[in-house]
């Protein structure tokens, strides 16, 4: 069997490289990281979400930070705020939307307020002065202390508690006497009893780097200045400066004026790099089809007590679209939305171009395309990891070790079990029949019977083909390889007259159609033709089906292969997850060999769809669920009334598609074709074949290394174990066999494979 080379350090096909542009354009597909409704409704952009699952977890010391970075004022704040946010709120689509500014109040309300000052905060020269008092002058001087810029406020008012009283009168004596503690712990410096007047202002402008003062000071000092409201600046007086007509108007002009000041401050045009102000568009997708109407908890005061906010806060679902992550084992695994995933396993192909800790996720994807059909807009993970590959193995940085398995086995599929007959007595064929490597590998008995019944039952002849449709090297990445299996394929069929494909497997299907054109039908379109054969029957009680990844998109193949179950007499149970939407089992995109545990966690996903025992039309599937403890049937082993059985080990797959091919040629086309046979007994314990098969471990490669211990006599007695240790170089990787030796032959207790090369040393 021919062998893959190892990635070279120098060697370069080609570079397949995706734009900066093409990633932008396809991570901006990913609304993961839009904004709930709620959120951008508000202008202050209050991560109204993390608020709500901190309060109704009872952690209002976290949702008071969570409402301070919006708020330097929350009491004030959630008291008199227009609250546009409850407007958005989905649940009003269901029943009453979630009481939001309640539970700000609340939250507001019990925060302990912490002193914010100290030395250590001031860490920017650059000083501010802020003339004139009211709402707007408040939000702003909080917003340049949080910026830790040295602040000054000159005011008209005699104290701290008159300054205070200018904005926020309106207050209980609770409420103020809180945002009263909360403005004295901040680190502003205050001027009382100032004259605002333009003489004054000439006085101390000189004296600060930004200037700033609300619009009542502003007109003192310039009655016929212009303000640019977008940037609350006065442009010919460079003056900060801003009012508000309402408490979310006064807010959020504070929040564009502190960011101006920072612009100016860093001596920065004001108008550039603002990102995007106030409230916002947002496309973020949220399935509402379980959502229940819940009613609105009533307050036992003028505010929530901490239970009723609790209460209110558990009714928010949580906006989110997670409809990927939800439906695929594989984004669940890495818990990374596909936009930053797909971004991460960019920057590891494109800008690293070399080996990194990202090379394990692009190989984990099963490639299998569900993402896309769940996803609102069409995200493709499977588009990422797939160039990702291609581009890994066209600059010779993707590791072999995760995939050369596969590759190997599809070459002893095309060689050593390669088989390619006409009918006998047709010269001719109309047919070539295509079961699949994994077919011919797990159920050779259902192979031979369909191609039997195929022969016997269509007119024209059908020829046989047994062999890869090579989708695992295009899984791999390697696009050459997958180019030269296209070749042999494509010549093995023009030997055979281009005869019209009859497919066994949806996955040969689909690749056989990009890869050599003509006309390629399913076994299960043939089969709705003639019928079927006698004996054919359905299991005895209900069952799930199990849609294949190579049918997604292709509704005549999933109708037919229910039609065919209806004839058999099967019923089919309704499951989340089906056609389409169908998740893969962790054979497809060659995870089963990159990431066992994703792989696992795959099938698991299909299985807890339902307990009925399933029915696939991919043979990998099958295989699949009948490894997790699942009563799985292929729908051909239904219709010819052949069983599998028990899942067979890696060796055994190899031992049935040769001896499928050997046996059909002597008992089909009278050609023999011996099988090679040991001089000796060669037995294996259940520790050794349960070792072979966890790592992929062949029976041919134990006999490699048997083989050469008996040609060289390299061996090592292990006095503690009693066992024979001997080793093998088989291609790019190195085997240890632990066996013992008696008249007959020999006996494996244990296998070990690792990809180091030991060299001898001159000693």
């Amino acid at each position: 069997m021919s062998k893959i080379q190892e990635r070279g350090s120098t060697h370069v096909y080609k570079v397949n490289k995706i734009s900066k542009e093409e990633m932008d354009s396809m991570v901006s597909l990913c609304v993961y990281e839009d904004p709930p409704y709620c959120n951008a409704a508000c202008p202050l952009k209050l991560d109204t979400r993390a608020l709500m699952k901190a309060v109704a977890e009872g952690d209002f010391k976290k949702a008071l930070q969570i409402y301070e970075k919006i708020a330097p004022f929350p009491v004030l704040l959630s008291q008199c705020c227009e609250a546009p946010c409850e407007g958005r709120c989905r649940m009003g689509e269901v029943g009453e939307g979630i009481s939001i500014r309640d539970i700000e109040a609340t939250v507001a309300a019990n925060g302990e307020v912490t002193k914010s000052g100290g030395v250590f905060r001031r860490k920017k020269r650059q000083t501010v002065a802020l003339f004139g008092s009211g709402l707007f002058a408040l939000f702003l001087a909080g917003e340049i202390e949080k910026k830790m810029y040295p602040l000054t406020v000159f005011c008209e008012e005699a104290d701290i508690e008159a300054y205070l009283k200018s904005a926020a009168a309106f207050l209980d004596e609770q409420s103020f006497a809180i945002e009263l503690k909360r403005l004295k712990s901040k680190d502003i410096d205050f001027v009382f009893g100032c004259e605002l007047s333009p003489k004054f202002f000439e006085e101390k402008r000189a004296d600060f780097n930004v200037l700033c003062a609300s619009e009542e000071a502003a007109k003192c000092f310039f009655k016929d200045a212009q303000c640019d409201r977008a940037l609350m600046y006065y442009e010919a007086e460079k003056l900060v400066m801003g009012s508000g007509s309402g408490t979310m108007d006064a807010a959020f002009g504070a929040k564009k004026a502190a960011l101006t000041v920072d612009r100016l401050a860093q001596k920065l045009s004001p108008a550039n790099m603002r990102g995007e102000e106030g409230a916002v568009d947002t496309r973020l997708y949220t399935d509402m089809s379980e959502a229940r109407e819940l009613k609105r908890v009533a307050k036992s005061g003028a505010v929530y007590t901490k239970e009723e906010a609790m209460a209110e806060a558990q009714r928010c679902i949580q906006c989110r679209c997670e409809e990927c992550m939800k439906s695929c084992a594989y984004l669940k695994h890495y818990k990374k939305h596909p936009g930053l995933l797909s971004r991460e396993i960019y920057n590891n192909t494109q800008i690293i171009m070399g080996d990194h800790q990202l090379n394990k996720p692009m190989n984990s994807c099963s490639l299998c395309g569900q993402c896309a059909v769940v996803c609102p807009n069409g995200f493709d993970m499977a588009q990422v990891c797939h160039a990702a590959r291609r581009n890994m193995v066209s600059t010779d940085k993707m590791p072999l070790a995760p995939h050369e398995f596969a590759l190997l086995d599809m070459l002893f599929s095309n060689e050593e079990a390669f088989l390619a007959r006409p009918q006998p007595g047709v010269e001719k064929c109309k047919y070539v029949f295509f079961p699949g490597c994994q077919a011919s590998a797990i159920a050779p008995a259902t192979v031979r019977a369909a191609y039997e019944d195929l022969s016997d039952r269509l007119e024209g002849g059908v020829a046989l083909m047994l062999g890869c449709c090579g989708a695992i090297c295009d899984w791999a990445g390697r696009y050459e390889m997958q180019e030269t299996t296209r070749e042999f394929i494509k010549n093995e069929l023009s030997k055979l007259g281009d005869p019209i494909i009859i497919a066994g497997c949806p996955t040969c299907k689909k690749e056989l159609s990009e890869s050599v054109g003509g006309e390629i039908i399913g076994i299960w379109d043939v089969l709705e033709q003639i019928g079927l054969p006698e004996g054919a029957k359905g299991l005895s009680r209900p069952a799930a089906m199990h849609d294949s990844c190579g049918a997604r998109g292709d509704e005549a193949t999933q109708n037919a292969i229910r039609d065919l179950a209806a004839k058999l007499g099967c019923e089919l149970l309704e499951t989340e997850y089906q056609r389409d939407e169908s998740p893969c089992c962790g054979y497809g995109g060659l995870t089963m060999y990159a990431n066992r545990e994703v792989a696992h966690e795959m099938a698991e996903k299909c299985l807890e769809r339902s307990d009925a025992p399933y029915i696939s039309y991919c043979m990998a599937c099958r295989d699949r669920f009948a490894r997790e403890g699942r009563e799985s049937r292929h729908i051909l082993e239904l219709v010819y009334g052949t069983d599998a059985g028990n899942p067979p080990d890696i060796s055994e797959k190899r031992w049935n598609r040769l001896t499928l091919k050997n046996n059909m040629l002597r008992e089909i086309w009278g050609e023999e074709s011996e099988m090679a046979k040991l001089p000796y007994e060669l037995n294996f314990s259940d520790e050794a074949l349960e070792m072979m098969d966890d790592r992929m471990i062949l029976k041919s490669d134990v006999i490699a290394v048997i083989e050469h211990m008996r040609e060289t006599g390299a061996a090592i007695d292990d006095e503690d174990t009693g066992y024979i240790m001997a080793n093998h170089r088989v291609g790019n990787v190195t085997f240890w066999v632990a066996l013992t030796e008696d008249a007959e032959g020999y006996t494996v207790h244990r296998a070990y494979s690792h990809r180091m090369k030991i060299v001898k040393g001159n000693g």
